[in-house]
């Protein structure tokens, strides 16, 4: 499309102030790409990645198109409740002038509130499939008058085992309809979906030319196993956060750390999927409106939050895959904003890092975590102080009461409150961190004679390192195999013994000569 510029699409007055009140001024390339077809009847697919204005892509179209009054016109299914709020809003929104109502149905609210919203007859109803399911079973919901169908996150909902689901739906809606979907992937399944319930779809992709977005700092540190609690709270400490998201591997550590969060003093809250509805409601509303800080959650749980004001993702557990990493910090840096990720490592999980790096394509820098600043000290002295003032106000149990009469008999009061602030403050510093910071091995790349037409193998080839050298398997990095050499990542104090050990390397086809003797430039005698 030429015309760049919402005004010159062809959308209602009502629409174009509405955008302008969401203080939207030019169309993203989904955009610019997907409402001209979408408003000429075409049934589209498209790839773009969270957060590239996929709502009002497909949002747009349909409100323009829609009949106030004429009942529910527009299905939208979403792989998360999260996601299918988010959704709701924000076509509400964009609706508001012409009076177009949006219900948001998804699993864990009330199903008589949404029966009697329902019953209201809106014209957008954005769901989840289970609870879409659920009301189709109940005739609580009609789609008769459908026209308009949208599979948002496909790739998501199929990567749950949704695929079974949105098949049962699509059949109540009729054949006569405008289908949308969009993902962030057009994988194999995804294209079979599209074209099996899509009539000649548009296919759109725009292409992402930064994995992530150049307004996110990203940093490292590398801690011992055991510290990374300590490890997180010297982050928090020594950062300037108004929100921060941490995320976790599974939801029993979720739950886990934001509890020792809150003993420690920090204002924390988790989100997972084993939480009702009216928990993940309460701690989400805490969040946006900053009553709590810290959120520690689970990479689903987390998926459609989209909250500007987040500063800060740490990454506690680093993730298995790289796409998860660039999803994850995505959730900061929101609407032009600065943001910061940081990702705790391992020693032994520094490949996955380097996997990362290979595949955003940026080399995330590591920090060094200082624990013994002043104002690190002020600001634990702070949490403490606030945890024992909120304490004073919680009834404490008989025994309590007790011991502290028969202490006071036995003590002055300025030793009792010296002693037990002693024993809580055991709890705040973060002095034994010292001991789990650890040194990253500063890796080098050796390059050995021997490529694809000698039969090098990567596996052979770190075989045979570990098996000849004092090198463990987590301490080789890539392995790049070229026609007629290859290149071995390895610590730098390592280099001597690597050449030394591969003159008696033997690939599929044999080097001739001790190429090392003349060419590493070591001593004779370690190329015996």
């Amino acid at each position: 499309m030429e015309n760049k510029e919402f005004s010159n699409m062809g959308l209602k007055e009502e629409l174009l102030e509405m955008i302008k009140a969401k203080g939207f001024i030019c169309p993203t390339p989904i955009q610019i790409e997907a409402i001209p077809w979408a408003l000429k009847g075409k049934d589209i697919m498209g790839q773009a990645q969270t957060g590239t204005g996929k709502t009002a892509a497909f949002g747009l179209p349909i409100l323009n198109k829609i009949e106030k009054g004429a009942g529910l016109q527009a299905l939208v299914l979403c792989p998360t409740r999260e996601l299918a709020v988010q959704v709701m809003r924000e076509i509400s929104f964009l609706g508001k002038k012409m009076m177009i109502g949006v219900v948001a149905i998804y699993g864990g609210q009330p199903i008589e509130r949404q029966v009697y919203a329902l019953k209201k007859r809106p014209e957008i109803v954005v769901g989840t499939p289970g609870r879409i399911l659920d009301h189709l079973r109940r005739n609580t919901i009609s789609f008769s008058g459908v026209k308009f169908l949208v599979l948002d996150e496909a790739d998501e909902m199929l990567d749950m085992g949704f695929l079974p689901d949105i098949e049962r739906i699509l059949r109540f809606c009729p054949l006569e309809r405008q289908t949308f979907l969009f993902s962030a992937t057009l994988s194999e399944k995804v294209r079979k979906l599209a074209f099996r319930y899509m009539q000649n779809p548009k296919i759109i992709v725009i292409p992402s030319p930064e994995r992530t977005v150049p307004m996110i700092e990203q940093k490292y540190y590398m801690v011992k196993p055991g510290f990374k609690n300590e490890a997180l709270c010297a982050v928090l400490d020594n950062s300037q956060i108004s929100a921060c998201l941490i995320f976790c591997r599974t939801k029993i550590s979720t739950s886990n750390l934001a509890k020792i969060l809150r003993k420690k003093g920090y204002e924390a809250g988790c989100l997972h999927g084993d939480m009702s509805q009216r928990e993940r409601d309460w701690v989400m509303s805490a969040f946006r409106s900053r009553s709590i800080s810290i959120l520690a959650a689970t990479d689903l749980a987390a998926r459609g939050i989209d909250i500007k004001h987040v500063s800060h993702v740490i990454n506690y557990d680093i993730p298995e895959d790289p796409e998860s990493y660039v999803h994850r910090i995505g959730r900061t840096g929101r609407a032009g904003r600065k943001g910061t990720a940081i990702t705790l490592v391992e020693p032994e999980q520094i490949n996955r890092l380097r996997a990362i790096e290979n595949y955003t394509g940026k080399r995330i820098k590591r920090d060094i975590l200082n624990v013994n600043n002043e104002k690190l000290q002020e600001k634990q002295l702070l949490r403490m102080e606030k945890l024992i003032k909120d304490k004073m106000t919680e009834k404490s149990d008989e025994m309590s009461f007790v011991l502290a009469l028969k202490l006071m008999k036995e003590y002055r009061t300025e030793d009792l409150v010296k002693t037990l602030l002693n024993i809580i403050w055991q709890e705040f510093r973060l002095e034994e961190i010292e001991n789990g910071a650890v040194e990253e091995l500063e890796m080098v790349n050796v390059e050995i004679p021997w490529g694809k037409v000698h039969g090098a193998d990567a596996d052979n080839i770190i075989r045979f390192l570990v098996d000849n050298t004092a090198l463990s398997l987590n301490e080789i990095g890539e392995i790049e195999i070229g026609k007629e050499e290859c290149y071995i990542e390895v610590p730098l104090s390592q280099v001597d013994a690597v050449y030394k050990a591969m003159n008696d390397f033997k690939p599929g086809r044999q080097r001739k000569g001790n190429f090392f003797k003349y060419n590493s430039g070591l001593p004779d005698e370690l190329c015996q």
